[in-house]
Protein backbone atom coordinates (compact mmCIF):
# COMPACT_ATOMS: atom_id res chain seq x y z
CA UNK A 1 0.00 0.00 0.00
CA UNK A 2 1.45 3.38 -0.83
CA UNK A 3 1.83 5.47 2.60
CA UNK A 4 1.61 8.54 1.00
CA UNK A 5 1.24 12.06 3.00
CA UNK A 6 -1.88 12.61 3.64
CA UNK A 7 -4.14 15.71 5.01
CA UNK A 8 -6.43 14.67 7.62
CA UNK A 9 -8.65 16.01 10.06
CA UNK A 10 -9.57 14.01 13.26
CA UNK A 11 -12.94 15.26 15.09
CA UNK A 12 -14.24 14.53 18.96
CA UNK A 13 -13.50 14.26 22.13
CA UNK A 14 -14.98 15.20 25.80
CA UNK A 15 -13.46 12.00 27.67
CA UNK A 16 -10.43 10.07 27.95
CA UNK A 17 -11.99 6.95 25.63
CA UNK A 18 -12.59 9.25 23.05
CA UNK A 19 -8.87 11.07 22.80
CA UNK A 20 -6.81 8.17 23.33
CA UNK A 21 -7.85 6.36 20.56
CA UNK A 22 -7.65 9.26 18.22
CA UNK A 23 -4.30 10.31 19.57
CA UNK A 24 -3.23 6.70 18.85
CA UNK A 25 -4.86 6.91 15.31
CA UNK A 26 -2.57 9.95 14.37
CA UNK A 27 0.39 8.71 15.79
CA UNK A 28 0.22 5.54 13.31
CA UNK A 29 -0.75 8.28 10.47
CA UNK A 30 2.64 9.86 10.96
CA UNK A 31 4.25 6.40 11.70
CA UNK A 32 3.33 5.79 7.99
CA UNK A 33 4.34 9.44 6.63
CA UNK A 34 6.05 11.60 8.60
CA UNK A 35 4.77 14.07 6.01
CA UNK A 36 1.24 13.49 7.29
CA UNK A 37 -0.45 16.71 8.24
CA UNK A 38 -3.02 16.28 11.02
CA UNK A 39 -5.38 18.74 12.43
CA UNK A 40 -7.75 18.00 15.58
CA UNK A 41 -11.33 18.88 16.18
CA UNK A 42 -12.48 19.65 19.67
CA UNK A 43 -15.14 21.34 22.08
CA UNK A 44 -13.77 24.41 22.79
CA UNK A 45 -14.32 24.04 26.63
CA UNK A 46 -13.09 20.03 27.04
CA UNK A 47 -10.18 18.40 28.28
CA UNK A 48 -9.27 17.27 24.30
CA UNK A 49 -8.37 21.19 23.86
CA UNK A 50 -5.26 20.11 26.83
CA UNK A 51 -4.84 16.90 25.62
CA UNK A 52 -4.35 17.08 22.08
CA UNK A 53 -1.63 19.93 21.97
CA UNK A 54 0.14 17.66 25.15
CA UNK A 55 0.19 14.95 22.54
CA UNK A 56 2.40 17.42 20.00
CA UNK A 57 -0.84 18.06 17.47
CA UNK A 58 -2.56 21.02 16.77
CA UNK A 59 -6.59 21.51 17.97
CA UNK A 60 -9.29 23.29 16.88
CA UNK A 61 -11.99 24.32 18.96
CA UNK A 62 -15.68 24.54 18.47
CA UNK A 63 -18.54 25.93 20.39
CA UNK A 64 -20.48 22.82 20.79
CA UNK A 65 -22.36 20.90 23.53
CA UNK A 66 -25.01 18.05 24.07
CA UNK A 67 -28.25 18.42 24.79
CA UNK A 68 -29.20 18.28 28.49
CA UNK A 69 -31.34 15.07 29.37
CA UNK A 70 -33.62 17.18 31.69
CA UNK A 71 -34.72 20.51 31.05
CA UNK A 72 -32.10 23.33 31.38
CA UNK A 73 -31.63 26.73 30.29
CA UNK A 74 -28.68 25.47 28.20
CA UNK A 75 -30.80 22.89 25.90
CA UNK A 76 -31.88 27.51 25.20
CA UNK A 77 -28.29 27.75 22.93
CA UNK A 78 -27.74 25.08 21.62
CA UNK A 79 -29.27 25.55 18.13
CA UNK A 80 -27.33 28.72 18.43
CA UNK A 81 -23.94 26.43 19.12
CA UNK A 82 -24.71 24.28 16.57
CA UNK A 83 -25.10 26.51 13.94
CA UNK A 84 -21.91 28.20 14.62
CA UNK A 85 -20.42 25.28 14.64
CA UNK A 86 -21.52 24.07 11.73
CA UNK A 87 -20.25 27.39 10.36
CA UNK A 88 -16.53 27.11 11.68
CA UNK A 89 -16.52 23.40 10.64
CA UNK A 90 -17.72 24.23 7.09
CA UNK A 91 -14.38 26.95 7.05
CA UNK A 92 -12.33 24.23 8.68
CA UNK A 93 -12.62 22.44 5.90
CA UNK A 94 -12.86 24.92 3.29
CA UNK A 95 -9.27 26.00 4.56
CA UNK A 96 -7.07 22.81 5.08
CA UNK A 97 -8.86 20.92 2.56
CA UNK A 98 -8.38 17.15 4.33
CA UNK A 99 -8.06 13.69 2.30
CA UNK A 100 -10.29 12.03 5.07
CA UNK A 101 -12.36 13.18 7.82
CA UNK A 102 -12.25 10.63 11.30
CA UNK A 103 -14.43 11.24 13.66
CA UNK A 104 -14.13 9.42 16.98
CA UNK A 105 -17.01 10.42 18.53
CA UNK A 106 -18.04 13.19 21.22
CA UNK A 107 -19.92 16.81 20.24
CA UNK A 108 -17.19 17.61 17.76
CA UNK A 109 -17.52 15.12 15.74
CA UNK A 110 -21.36 15.66 14.23
CA UNK A 111 -20.39 19.43 12.61
CA UNK A 112 -17.12 18.86 11.53
CA UNK A 113 -18.20 15.18 9.80
CA UNK A 114 -21.42 16.92 8.47
CA UNK A 115 -19.32 19.67 7.30
CA UNK A 116 -16.48 16.64 5.39
CA UNK A 117 -19.07 15.04 3.94
CA UNK A 118 -21.00 18.01 2.20
CA UNK A 119 -18.05 18.75 0.63
CA UNK A 120 -17.82 15.34 -0.74
CA UNK A 121 -14.30 14.52 1.35
CA UNK A 122 -13.84 10.52 2.61
CA UNK A 123 -15.20 10.13 6.27
CA UNK A 124 -14.42 7.61 8.70
CA UNK A 125 -16.33 7.27 12.34
CA UNK A 126 -14.84 5.09 14.95
CA UNK A 127 -17.16 3.85 17.52
CA UNK A 128 -15.76 2.90 20.77
CA UNK A 129 -18.57 1.54 22.61
CA UNK A 130 -20.75 -1.23 22.09
CA UNK A 131 -23.58 1.10 22.15
CA UNK A 132 -23.62 3.32 19.36
CA UNK A 133 -23.70 7.28 20.29
CA UNK A 134 -25.87 9.67 18.77
CA UNK A 135 -23.67 11.47 16.90
CA UNK A 136 -22.24 8.49 15.44
CA UNK A 137 -25.73 6.82 14.35
CA UNK A 138 -26.67 10.06 12.98
CA UNK A 139 -24.03 10.07 10.58
CA UNK A 140 -24.07 6.41 9.86
CA UNK A 141 -25.81 6.85 6.38
CA UNK A 142 -23.32 9.17 4.88
CA UNK A 143 -20.20 8.45 6.07
CA UNK A 144 -17.99 5.41 3.91
CA UNK A 145 -16.44 3.49 6.88
CA UNK A 146 -17.65 2.89 10.61
CA UNK A 147 -14.83 1.24 13.08
CA UNK A 148 -16.24 -0.91 15.61
CA UNK A 149 -14.80 -2.78 18.61
CA UNK A 150 -17.55 -5.02 19.17
CA UNK A 151 -19.76 -7.48 17.37
CA UNK A 152 -23.75 -6.89 16.35
CA UNK A 153 -23.04 -3.53 15.66
CA UNK A 154 -25.30 -3.77 12.45
CA UNK A 155 -27.91 -2.84 14.69
CA UNK A 156 -27.02 0.79 15.08
CA UNK A 157 -24.90 0.79 11.15
CA UNK A 158 -25.46 -0.12 7.71
CA UNK A 159 -23.87 -3.40 7.30
CA UNK A 160 -21.56 -2.66 4.31
CA UNK A 161 -19.89 -0.11 5.82
CA UNK A 162 -18.39 -1.72 9.12
CA UNK A 163 -15.33 -3.01 9.65
CA UNK A 164 -14.55 -4.72 13.37
CA UNK A 165 -10.76 -3.05 14.10
CA UNK A 166 -10.75 -3.03 17.60
CA UNK A 167 -10.12 -0.14 19.96
CA UNK A 168 -6.61 1.92 19.77
CA UNK A 169 -5.08 1.41 22.83
CA UNK A 170 -1.22 2.79 24.14
CA UNK A 171 1.49 0.94 23.04
CA UNK A 172 3.11 -0.21 26.34
CA UNK A 173 -0.28 -2.06 27.45
CA UNK A 174 0.32 -4.49 24.64
CA UNK A 175 3.90 -5.62 25.38
CA UNK A 176 3.30 -6.69 29.18
CA UNK A 177 5.47 -10.34 29.64
CA UNK A 178 6.85 -11.46 33.13
CA UNK A 179 9.94 -9.06 32.94
CA UNK A 180 7.31 -5.92 33.24
CA UNK A 181 5.59 -7.85 36.13
CA UNK A 182 8.63 -7.80 38.20
CA UNK A 183 9.46 -4.27 37.19
CA UNK A 184 6.21 -3.34 38.50
CA UNK A 185 6.83 -5.02 41.93
CA UNK A 186 9.60 -3.26 42.83
CA UNK A 187 8.24 0.04 41.37
CA UNK A 188 4.65 -0.11 43.75
CA UNK A 189 6.88 -1.48 46.27
CA UNK A 190 4.70 -4.62 46.41
CA UNK A 191 5.18 -7.94 48.06
CA UNK A 192 5.88 -10.68 45.23
CA UNK A 193 3.99 -13.25 47.54
CA UNK A 194 0.87 -11.82 47.91
CA UNK A 195 -2.17 -11.63 45.43
CA UNK A 196 -2.51 -7.77 44.23
CA UNK A 197 -5.87 -6.24 43.75
CA UNK A 198 -5.96 -3.38 41.37
CA UNK A 199 -8.84 -0.92 41.45
CA UNK A 200 -9.25 1.95 38.98
CA UNK A 201 -11.96 3.99 38.60
CA UNK A 202 -11.47 6.77 36.25
CA UNK A 203 -9.50 9.64 36.34
CA UNK A 204 -12.48 11.54 38.45
CA UNK A 205 -12.91 8.00 40.23
CA UNK A 206 -15.61 5.87 41.35
CA UNK A 207 -17.30 6.71 44.29
CA UNK A 208 -19.01 3.29 45.21
CA UNK A 209 -15.64 1.15 43.94
CA UNK A 210 -13.96 3.63 46.42
CA UNK A 211 -16.43 3.37 49.12
CA UNK A 212 -16.37 -0.51 49.15
CA UNK A 213 -12.49 -0.71 49.39
CA UNK A 214 -12.62 2.10 52.31
CA UNK A 215 -15.34 0.46 54.43
CA UNK A 216 -13.99 -3.30 53.99
CA UNK A 217 -10.06 -2.27 53.91
CA UNK A 218 -8.90 -4.25 57.32
CA UNK A 219 -10.81 -7.61 55.52
CA UNK A 220 -8.72 -7.26 52.71
CA UNK A 221 -5.42 -6.25 54.61
CA UNK A 222 -6.46 -9.33 57.17
CA UNK A 223 -6.93 -11.69 54.41
CA UNK A 224 -3.33 -11.39 53.65
CA UNK A 225 -4.13 -9.35 49.89
CA UNK A 226 -2.45 -5.79 48.29
CA UNK A 227 -4.06 -3.11 46.71
CA UNK A 228 -3.02 -0.55 43.96
CA UNK A 229 -5.57 1.40 44.18
CA UNK A 230 -6.52 4.69 42.06
CA UNK A 231 -8.64 6.51 44.03
CA UNK A 232 -9.31 9.56 41.60
CA UNK A 233 -9.20 12.58 42.88
CA UNK A 234 -12.36 13.49 44.85
CA UNK A 235 -11.87 10.44 46.97
CA UNK A 236 -8.01 10.38 47.34
CA UNK A 237 -8.04 12.55 51.19
CA UNK A 238 -10.51 10.31 52.34
CA UNK A 239 -8.73 7.23 51.06
CA UNK A 240 -5.40 8.94 52.98
CA UNK A 241 -7.20 9.31 56.08
CA UNK A 242 -8.17 5.44 55.98
CA UNK A 243 -4.98 4.59 55.02
CA UNK A 244 -3.05 6.11 58.06
CA UNK A 245 -3.00 3.87 60.53
CA UNK A 246 -2.47 0.68 58.02
CA UNK A 247 1.49 0.77 57.65
CA UNK A 248 2.06 -2.53 57.84
CA UNK A 249 -0.57 -3.26 54.83
CA UNK A 250 1.16 -3.68 51.05
CA UNK A 251 -0.90 -0.48 49.55
CA UNK A 252 -0.20 1.71 46.51
CA UNK A 253 -2.72 4.76 46.36
CA UNK A 254 -2.91 7.57 44.56
CA UNK A 255 -5.02 9.72 42.89
CA UNK A 256 -3.97 9.05 39.61
CA UNK A 257 -2.01 6.26 37.90
CA UNK A 258 0.09 7.21 34.81
CA UNK A 259 2.45 4.22 34.48
CA UNK A 260 -1.13 1.92 34.08
CA UNK A 261 1.22 -0.64 32.22
CA UNK A 262 3.18 -0.97 35.20
CA UNK A 263 -0.56 -1.32 37.58
CA UNK A 264 -1.68 -4.26 34.41
CA UNK A 265 1.25 -6.17 35.08
CA UNK A 266 1.58 -6.17 38.68
CA UNK A 267 -2.36 -6.76 39.00
CA UNK A 268 -3.83 -10.72 39.62
CA UNK A 269 -7.53 -9.13 39.47
CA UNK A 270 -8.52 -6.30 38.11
CA UNK A 271 -12.27 -3.88 39.84
CA UNK A 272 -12.73 -1.42 37.15
CA UNK A 273 -15.43 0.79 35.41
CA UNK A 274 -16.67 -0.56 31.64
CA UNK A 275 -15.38 2.64 29.69
CA UNK A 276 -15.01 1.82 26.12
CA UNK A 277 -11.15 2.24 26.44
CA UNK A 278 -11.12 0.36 29.98
CA UNK A 279 -12.40 -2.65 28.96
CA UNK A 280 -10.04 -2.71 25.11
CA UNK A 281 -6.85 -2.40 28.03
CA UNK A 282 -8.58 -5.39 30.04
CA UNK A 283 -8.48 -7.74 26.56
CA UNK A 284 -5.28 -7.22 25.96
CA UNK A 285 -3.86 -8.16 29.67
CA UNK A 286 -6.40 -10.74 30.25
CA UNK A 287 -6.27 -10.49 33.58
CA UNK A 288 -9.89 -11.40 35.68
CA UNK A 289 -12.07 -8.56 36.24
CA UNK A 290 -15.03 -7.34 37.87
CA UNK A 291 -16.59 -4.34 36.77
CA UNK A 292 -19.05 -1.89 37.82
CA UNK A 293 -20.20 0.17 35.19
CA UNK A 294 -21.10 3.63 36.00
CA UNK A 295 -24.32 4.13 35.26
CA UNK A 296 -25.29 7.70 34.24
CA UNK A 297 -23.42 7.28 30.93
CA UNK A 298 -24.79 8.30 28.33
CA UNK A 299 -28.03 5.70 26.98
CA UNK A 300 -25.91 3.42 29.90
CA UNK A 301 -23.49 2.66 27.51
CA UNK A 302 -21.18 1.73 30.03
CA UNK A 303 -23.64 -1.77 31.05
CA UNK A 304 -24.16 -2.54 27.42
CA UNK A 305 -19.98 -2.73 27.30
CA UNK A 306 -19.80 -4.80 30.70
CA UNK A 307 -22.61 -7.11 29.05
CA UNK A 308 -21.11 -8.32 26.40
CA UNK A 309 -18.18 -9.55 28.16
CA UNK A 310 -20.49 -11.37 30.53
CA UNK A 311 -22.41 -12.72 27.74
CA UNK A 312 -19.03 -14.25 26.79
CA UNK A 313 -17.75 -15.26 30.53
CA UNK A 314 -14.89 -12.85 29.96
CA UNK A 315 -15.63 -10.69 33.14
CA UNK A 316 -17.97 -10.12 36.04
CA UNK A 317 -20.22 -7.64 36.67
CA UNK A 318 -21.68 -5.81 39.64
CA UNK A 319 -24.72 -2.74 39.46
CA UNK A 320 -23.32 0.39 40.98
CA UNK A 321 -26.17 0.19 43.27
CA UNK A 322 -25.00 -3.08 44.62
CA UNK A 323 -21.39 -2.65 45.03
CA UNK A 324 -21.53 -1.49 48.31
CA UNK A 325 -22.49 -4.26 49.76
CA UNK A 326 -21.71 -7.16 46.98
CA UNK A 327 -18.72 -6.15 45.13
CA UNK A 328 -16.11 -7.30 47.78
CA UNK A 329 -18.04 -10.42 48.52
CA UNK A 330 -17.52 -11.40 44.97
CA UNK A 331 -13.64 -10.01 44.83
CA UNK A 332 -13.56 -12.81 47.98
CA UNK A 333 -15.11 -15.34 45.72
CA UNK A 334 -13.20 -14.66 42.77
CA UNK A 335 -9.66 -14.36 44.38
CA UNK A 336 -10.60 -17.75 46.41
CA UNK A 337 -11.73 -19.38 42.55
CA UNK A 338 -8.89 -20.33 40.56
CA UNK A 339 -10.55 -22.22 37.66
CA UNK A 340 -13.12 -19.03 37.41
CA UNK A 341 -10.13 -17.15 37.37
CA UNK A 342 -8.34 -19.12 34.68
CA UNK A 343 -11.86 -19.36 32.86
CA UNK A 344 -11.86 -15.34 32.63
CA UNK A 345 -8.59 -14.95 31.96
CA UNK A 346 -8.96 -17.03 28.93
CA UNK A 347 -12.16 -15.77 27.82
CA UNK A 348 -11.36 -11.65 27.91
CA UNK A 349 -7.89 -13.08 26.50
CA UNK A 350 -9.93 -13.67 23.19
CA UNK A 351 -11.40 -11.04 22.28
CA UNK A 352 -8.11 -8.57 22.42
CA UNK A 353 -7.19 -6.19 19.63
CA UNK A 354 -3.49 -5.27 19.62
CA UNK A 355 -3.58 -3.67 16.77
CA UNK A 356 -6.13 -1.27 15.85
CA UNK A 357 -4.45 1.56 14.89
CA UNK A 358 -3.03 -0.14 12.22
CA UNK A 359 -6.32 -1.95 10.87
CA UNK A 360 -7.85 1.47 11.21
CA UNK A 361 -4.96 3.67 9.36
CA UNK A 362 -5.03 0.73 6.58
CA UNK A 363 -8.92 1.67 6.64
CA UNK A 364 -7.85 5.37 5.82
CA UNK A 365 -5.56 4.67 3.03
CA UNK A 366 -8.36 2.41 1.48
CA UNK A 367 -10.80 5.09 1.29
CA UNK A 368 -8.32 7.40 0.41
CA UNK A 369 -7.12 5.60 -2.56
Amino acid sequence: MDNKALRVIISGGGTGGHIYPAIAIANELKARNKDTEILFVGAHDRMEMKKVPKAGYKIEGLWISGIQRKLSLKNLMFPIKLIQSLLKASSIIKHFNPDVVIGVGGYASGPILYAGVKKKVPALVQEQNSYAGITNKLLAKKVQRICVAYEKMERYFPKDVIVHTGNPVRKDISKLDEDSRAKAFSYFGLDTNKKTILVIGGSLGALSINESISNHIDQLIDSGYQLIWQTGKYFFPKAKEVLKDKSQAVIFCSEFIYEMDMAYAAADVVLSRAGALSISELCIIGRPVILVPYPYAAEDHQTKNAKALVDKDAAIMISDKDARTALIPALFDLLKDEAKQSALKENIKVMGICDADIRIVDEVYKLVD
